[in-house]
């Protein structure tokens, strides 16, 4: 058990027995556990250059009129066919790992398309 004095003979209102102390320990290092992580994954310049390249290249293939084979995504147009264009961002993020504005403007152009 632990007691808090205050002054030389008073005693507050504070006294946690051993498993509360435990509770509150735990709980403020579950805290910061979960601070660490949610801040741990932030975009670097290696990211942001990646990105921008990734965005010139679309152009260049879209000026070209060049297509990717390799980018077949059944479930996409799936949605797209049906109309469920958010459904279609969604798929393509799934599929690609692509960010939001990535993935709508590509499932934009998958629409234009059709």
């Amino acid at each position: 058990m632990i007691v808090i004095w205050r002054g030389s003979a008073d005693l507050t209102a504070a006294c946690f027995d051993g498993a509360m102390v435990t509770e509150i320990l735990l709980a403020i290092i579950l805290l910061l556990l979960v601070a660490q992580f949610a801040g741990s994954r932030q975009r670097t310049p290696t990211d942001y250059r990646l990105a921008e390249i990734e965005r010139r290249l679309d152009l260049v293939m879209a000026h070209l009129g060049v297509t990717d084979p390799g980018s077949e995504l059944p479930e996409v147009r799936a949605h797209l066919a049906r109309g469920e264009t958010i459904k279609a961002i969604a798929a393509y993020r799934r599929a690609t790992g692509a960010d939001l504005r990535t993935a709508k403007a590509a499932v934009e152009a998958l629409a234009g398309q059709h």
